[in-house]
């Protein structure tokens, strides 16, 4: 991840109602949620939260895929991993002090077998 790229995501993640955005949907996994779905749970106006949507997909965060009529928006586990990395790639000068720690989210089939 480049510098600047480190700087658009925690820039998108340095307003409360956008983290709690990407925390919600880091919760639900690859299968994301709807809009509808997404303001229901924050108690979020519609035109507010497209907006945030706007901001974390533009970061890079957030990915967005149409089943049907509706777009369900769903962490990027990728970009989230990717800028843990960034942010400890130099730690203990640059020796690995512990194994960095990969999210590797859980499908539904994964789930269904717990």
């Amino acid at each position: 991840m480049k510098t600047n790229d480190a700087v658009k995501a925690l820039g998108a993640l340095a307003q409360e109602t956008r983290l709690s955005i990407f925390r919600l949907l880091i919760e639900h996994g690859p299968q994301g949620l709807t809009a509808g779905k997404i303001a229901e749970a924050l108690d979020i106006l519609p035109a507010t939260l497209s907006f945030h949507l706007k901001e974390l997909s533009a970061s890079g965060l957030l990915a967005a895929r149409t089943e049907s009529r509706f777009i369900y928006y769903s962490a990027r586990f990728d970009r989230m991993n990717e800028l843990v990395s960034f942010l400890t790639a130099n730690c203990c000068g640059g020796n690995p002090c512990t194994p960095a720690i990969v999210c590797k989210p859980a499908t539904r089939a994964t789930r269904a077998k717990v």
